[in-house]
């Protein structure tokens, strides 16, 4: 059996603890990675110390590798930008956000169904960018879809016109379900929130793309042409990013360096494979 280094949770302990055997990948055997950004990469707007060696480690030895995010808000050369005024160098092929996550998801739907390309969108350019680019006209007249997106400033009109065309019979998509998002003045409301502002409107859930449904996770494998059983997710909650990466059957490492802390492991009924301080910790296994 692999011995933990002194950063790293006993996870063979914990598994024992469940009754099921303890499963490990060493990161040699890892050729794709996927990690979350907020918390694992950056920390308001500051680099994680060890991010940006993490990231030249995966450059230096040809891993591929894509930057998730549930924030529909933003673009990837946006979210590139700002990735680097927060000193990390990640090119924006290397970005995956539940906007693109959506638009791959309808796509797919349309060429699959035959169902129209029609969509009504609530959200900012992450979104609106991301559905254009997949061949979505953009309009509120008889739309196939209502796709909610996060923006910062929700209007009031532009809700109501989502509930009458759902009534209508436009089909529910929200690209992530976090109910609140960060501000300088405190928690705002976000996706998840007005979608159940929607859905108590309409009687109608919306199917949600992004973290913690997994289909954001095979979306962005399909991206790098990566595979699950060597491929691994790094995030820093229990609830979104570890259970979503093990449900798409992937090594889950969580750190310890956002959400999620070492007392708060036992309240979840599944475990990650992985636990470490932060990324800085992992650098020296790949």
């Amino acid at each position: 059996m692999e011995h933990s280094s002194p950063a790293e949770v006993n996870v063979a302990e914990a598994d024992q603890v469940q009754g099921s055997p303890a499963v490990y990948r060493s990161g040699q055997e890892i050729e794709c990675w996927l990690t979350d950004m907020d918390g694992v990469l950056v920390h308001e707007n500051h680099a994680v110390p060890g991010a940006a060696e993490l990231i030249q480690r995966w450059v230096d030895t040809s891993k591929r590798f894509l930057v998730l995010t549930n924030n529909s808000i933003f673009t990837p050369r946006d979210l590139a930008a700002r990735l680097r005024a927060s000193g990390l160098e990640i090119p924006e092929e290397n970005i995956w956000t539940s906007a693109l996550a959506t638009a791959t998801f309808l796509k797919d739907q349309v060429r699959g169904s035959g169902s129209g390309n029609r969509a009504y969108t609530i959200g900012e350019a992450g979104l609106t960018t991301a559905l254009h680019e997949a061949g979505f006209i953009l309009t509120d007249q008889d739309p196939d879809y209502v796709v909610l997106g996060e923006t910062r400033t929700y209007s009031f009109e532009a809700i109501t016109m989502a509930i009458r065309l759902i009534l209508a019979g436009a089909r529910f998509i929200a690209t992530n379900p976090d109910a609140t998002g960060p501000s300088k003045d405190g928690p705002m409301p976000a996706t998840g929130a007005i979608a159940a502002l929607i859905t108590k409107a309409t009687g109608r859930e919306p199917y949600i793309v992004g973290k913690p449904n997994p289909m954001m996770f095979r979306s962005a494998m399909n991206q790098i042409d990566a595979h699950s059983e060597t491929t691994a997710m790094i995030g820093d909650r229990m609830d979104t990013d570890i259970i979503a990466g093990m449900e798409a059957g992937l090594h889950t490492v969580l750190v310890l360096s956002g959400i999620t802390q070492r007392e708060d492991i036992a309240a979840y009924p599944f475990r990650p494979n992985q636990v470490l301080n932060s990324v800085a910790d992992l650098k020296n296994q790949i």
